[in-house]
């Protein structure tokens, strides 16, 4: 089967349309990292000036050691959040590609078994078998297709659990670290 100059046109516009489009979407995720490292070094920036001025005008190294210990769980909270959020990124355009791709091979097998169906219709007499093979094969490299997506799927959520169960940990982890380092200080602190 031959294509018309017209299909021809038409599936290179289709291919352009969807280069421009998965670019569109790269140029999303860049531009949301973008932000977030801007909003998370301006964060930074005004957080350490106040920080250092707290610091500086400590009267002794008790309050300054409470200091240092109070800093440390917001610390941990938003270097979580900011993995989070660069996760959240990652993950959307990420799943964005995803679709589209998988859009495109269920075009692309569509188009293949129609194609396939049009040239089995014009098959000559006798290659019945040899076509009933072929579809066969056909079928097997689907299912298998399908199962590598599946796997991929399970993979990708199960990434996804590991990444929200760790980062989880190490947030708690950080709240009960500054939990126990503030208690002592403050028992000492009115036992002087």
């Amino acid at each position: 089967m031959t294509m018309t100059p017209e299909q021809i046109v038409a599936a290179n516009k289709a291919n352009f349309e969807t280069l421009v489009g998965l670019t569109n979407k790269a140029v999303a995720g860049v531009e949301q990292l973008i932000e977030l490292n801007l909003a998370a070094t301006k964060a930074a920036m005004e957080e350490t000036h106040s920080h250092t001025n707290a610091a500086l005008s400590a009267k002794d190294s008790q309050e300054l050691l409470a200091l240092q210990a109070s800093i440390f769980q917001p610390f941990a909270e938003k270097v979580a959040n900011y993995n989070r959020h660069l996760y959240d990124i990652a993950s959307g355009t990420s799943s964005d590609f995803s679709h589209l791709v998988e859009s495109k091979i269920a075009e692309a097998q569509h188009t293949f078994h129609s194609m396939f169906d049009n040239m089995a219709k014009n098959a000559p007499a006798g290659t019945e078998s040899a076509v009933s093979a072929f579809k066969t094969a056909i079928a097997s490299g689907n299912q298998a297709l399908e199962q590598v997506q599946k796997a991929v799927k399970q993979a990708s959520d199960l990434a996804e659990t590991n990444f929200k169960t760790m980062a989880n940990t190490a947030l708690n982890a950080a709240q009960s670290t500054s939990a126990t380092t503030v208690t002592p200080k403050a028992t000492k602190k009115r036992s002087s």
